[in-house]
């Protein structure tokens, strides 16, 4: 059976999600006909449609048939949920006509981002236009730089009296812990006295930018002193129109962000328990890339108590917090992870595989999540923000660090989470992103079978 076109590995199904964890049924359904001992459920990360997902899941599947035992018989499915992915991003060997240069539309947004933001934003397409047209002309103007801050917490659905007015929290750590929950905007699950409201959206839109900018240039997307060692309002501010787009794709990262724990826990974590209820035989491997680890790794919270049916997870650069599953945060010992413990629903290992080419995690992602209120500089942020496709699993005692090439040769651990260096294969891509995107690799396909205990 081979739903998805194009997939050259089978039997194959897509499942489909909306902005809410709705599951398309038709989808359901065909992945419940997979006839599988294993399947294998991957949700990816930003993407700009269904047919890039597509591809990328070909793609990443390929090794997989070669590298099975005799006594396992695979089942695929692509987890296609509503995401972006900004065309300045290129997938290594994956896109045909992308580059890994710098990108050559400078501030502006080319045809493809802004049909891509349309779509993930509908019925704003005056806003956009707006947004589209400001980073193309680039005034001069701090009021033109006021007007755009306005329009992206617009788009990002941040309540202006929550940007004018940021809280202030009793515990960082709590606004931490709400913001990587992604859930205390848009469930009924909130942590008191906090609001999810990144400083990128509550700081002076020029600071932000200028912060930006700066974390470009530390990318390598722009050239050092880009944004003029004499900054001040009223001069020089064309260089920051760099990280007012910056400003724009963190919006769509933030959105991105508290959307992949709703379709993880409301919609694909059910839906596997549900298959899995029919089907107790069926052994699950959860694959997760960027905010698709957050998806995969939020499902773990409908797993019923006691049940064994998720056997491994592997997380490929995951954009979520290295403290996520910690019982215990090392700033606040009254308080754990958005996802602590749910690494013991997992009847396997918790992979968390991290690089050091990753820019998009190393540089922007902690600017992204630091929270309003916090007393140190936009650019100050500390480990608390790290995530854990950068430097692994974090305050997870027991937890052991190992380099890719020790995890394809030895034994891995039966159960718990497992930091998994993978700079050796991981490592290539353009700014600003670096090297997110680059996971279509073999021994990455080896890893996620080693967890499964599907070797031959």
């Amino acid at each position: 059976m081979r739903e998805g076109v194009g997939i050259g590995v089978g039997p194959y199904a897509e499942l489909t999600f909306d902005s809410d964890g709705d599951v398309d049924r038709s989808t359901q359904d065909a992945v419940a006909a997979l006839e599988a001992t294993d399947l294998l459920v991957f949700a990816h990360g930003w993407n700009s449609d269904r047919s890039t997902s597509t591809r990328l899941f070909d793609r990443f599947y390929a090794p997989f048939p070669g590298l099975v035992g005799s006594g396992v018989r695979l089942g695929y499915v692509g987890v296609v949920w509503p995401s972006i992915r900004f065309s300045d991003e290129p997938i290594p060997d994956f896109d045909p006509h992308a580059t890994l240069a710098a990108p050559s539309h400078g501030t502006a947004l080319d045809p493809a981002t802004l049909r891509a933001l349309g779509e993930f934003w509908p019925g704003r397409v005056a806003e956009l236009d707006r947004v589209a047209e400001l980073l193309e002309d680039r005034p001069e103007s701090a009021a033109a730089f006021t007007e755009f801050g306005a329009l992206v917490r617009e788009l990002a659905g941040v309540d202006a009296v929550d940007a004018a007015d940021p809280p202030e929290a009793s515990d960082a750590s709590d606004a931490a812990d709400a913001a990587d929950a992604g859930v205390a905007a848009v469930t009924a699950v909130a942590v008191p006295a906090v609001r999810d409201v990144p400083a990128v959206f509550t700081h002076d839109v020029l600071e932000v930018c200028r912060a930006f900018t700066e974390g470009l240039i530390e990318a390598g997307a722009l050239p050092g002193g880009a944004a003029g060692p004499g900054f001040c309002v009223g001069g020089g501010l064309r260089a920051l129109w760099s990280g007012a787009k910056e400003l724009l794709r963190q919006a769509t990262y933030y959105q991105m962000k508290k959307r992949a724990g709703v379709v993880g826990e409301r919609g694909l974590g059910p839906v596997l328990a549900e298959l899995a209820g029919h089907r107790p035989a069926l052994r699950i491997h959860l694959i997760g890339h960027s905010f698709g680890a957050r998806v995969v790794s939020f499902s773990l919270r409908a797993v019923p108590d006691g049940a064994r049916y998720v056997k491994s997870a592997t997380l490929l650069q995951g954009a979520f917090s290295h403290y996520a599953f910690a019982d215990r945060l090392p700033h606040d010992k009254g308080s754990g992870g958005a996802l602590r413990g749910m690494q013991r629903r997992v009847d396997g290992p918790v992979l968390a595989c991290h690089s050091p080419y990753d820019s998009a995690l190393k540089v922007f992602y902690p600017l992204a999540s630091r929270m309003a209120g916090d007393s140190a500089g936009l650019l100050g942020f500390d480990e608390r923000w790290g995530a854990i496709g950068h430097d692994g699993v974090q305050a997870v005692p027991g937890a052991p660090r190992i380099s890719l090439d020790t995890a394809l040769r030895e034994r891995l651990p039966e159960t718990g989470c497992v930091s998994v260096d993978t700079g050796s294969v991981v490592r290539r891509g353009g700014p600003p992103s670096g090297a997110h995107s680059d996971i279509c690799h073999e021994e990455l396909a080896r890893l996620v079978v080693a967890a499964g205990r599907m070797g031959r």
